[in-house]
């Protein structure tokens, strides 16, 4: 009887079934003695893992993954416990982001008043900057008016003003150009105050490009910058011209307010932010802004250089890590995060997370919290 190969065809070859037999009872002798060897190591391995947990407390796998987790990231970031020693003596200036930090949308957060009274009272220096830039200076000291918080003017530092501040800085108004906004009413009342001449913004909210046969849209050739900030109002006419100014007007600057990926708009719900807008512009024109807001370093050298102190006696405070913790650490000021915004402590805390502010709180609130008293 002929045997056959793997595919099925007849092997005629000569001595095949032999060779075959041998081959098999080969294996026959040598497969016991590997099985007894591989129930041998597992027999001494169970031994000696049972020996040492006898002498170990039961750790169930869901403590066990807190524990290292917790552990792990305590070592660089620690949860604020003695505001006064860990921060307070430290500290002569606070910078505060505004939303998420003094309110969440359009609501104050509790306990937010008595708290920045307290650190005026201690003689701290505070300044209020937000990436929003729907809002000039101006509109900011309205909101903090009617939310019952007397916040001075010259305090308070948006993304809009940053924005303004920027072109002032490489004397854009010089060229005799004029900038392209894609944005609401703070960033022109800002760019107003500096009679740096503006298009677009509120006053394009309702264009419709031509996009029938042999449509086109027209740009200023005029315009030396595009500034990117949040809009409610952003339409495809408002891309469309941005692009065409980045993309045909020679050495038009792109300049993003922020790049913030989600906002308050209101206190239920996170909300898609500047970084969508800025995102449509970069994806149509394949360029990198300048980003003028947070993480950037404009605002802070302008404060530096106002008050003549060192960077190590300022601490950020915010509730983002990509902005606001990044702000502090690219800038060498301290660092406190606040769970009372965008970030959670579980993202805080996470392996993936590279973003580590010196302290973590519930709120800025805890600045003043009752200490545990030594007892002897």
């Amino acid at each position: 009887k002929n045997e056959c190969d793997d595919d099925g065809a007849a092997d005629h070859t000569p001595h095949r079934n032999k060779k075959y037999r041998v081959h098999t009872l080969f294996l026959s002798l040598i497969r016991p003695s590997r099985y007894i060897m591989k129930l041998t190591q597992l027999a001494l391995t169970s031994l000696l893992t049972s020996s040492v947990s006898a002498f170990a407390p039961p750790v169930s796998r869901q403590t066990s993954r807190a524990l290292a987790t917790t552990t792990g990231m305590r070592a660089n970031v620690s949860k604020l416990s003695e505001p006064a020693s860990q921060l307070l003596d430290k500290t002569d200036v606070f910078i505060f982001d505004c939303d998420g930090v003094i309110w969440r949308g359009d609501s104050l957060i509790d306990g937010i008043p008595g708290t920045l009274a307290k650190l005026r009272a201690a003689g701290k220096k505070m300044y209020f900057v937000t990436n929003n830039s729907t809002k000039s200076r101006a509109g900011y000291k309205k909101k903090f008016d009617s939310l019952g918080l007397d916040v001075p003017a010259e305090e308070i530092f948006s993304s809009s003003f940053a924005a303004a501040a920027y072109l002032e800085q490489t004397k854009f108004k010089e060229t005799g150009k004029k900038v392209y906004v894609i944005g609401e009413v703070g960033i022109p009342e800002e760019l107003d105050l500096l009679d740096i001449p503006w298009i677009g913004g509120p006053d394009d909210k309702d264009k419709v490009p031509d996009m029938g046969p042999g449509g086109m849209l027209h740009q200023d050739k005029d315009v030396g910058a595009v500034v990117v900030g949040f809009d409610r109002f952003i339409n495809y006419y408002k891309i469309q011209y941005a692009q065409l100014c980045i993309n045909e007007n020679p050495g038009c600057e792109f300049i993003a307010t922020n790049l913030d990926a989600v906002t308050h708009l209101t206190d239920s719900q996170e909300w898609a932010g500047n970084g969508s807008m800025v995102g449509a512009i970069k994806g149509c024109t394949g360029v990198e802004p300048t980003v003028v807001g947070k993480p950037g370093p404009l605002m802070i050298d302008y404060i530096v250089e106002k008050l003549g102190v060192d960077r190590s006696s300022i601490c950020m405070v915010g509730d983002r890590l990509d902005t606001d913790v990044l702000f502090g650490t690219d800038n060498g000021l301290q660092s406190l995060l606040v769970l009372s915004g965008v970030t959670t402590e579980e993202k805080l805390l996470s392996p993936e997370n590279d973003i580590t502010p010196d302290f973590y709180a519930d709120t800025i609130n805890d600045f003043f919290i009752e200490e545990p008293a030594n007892v002897a």
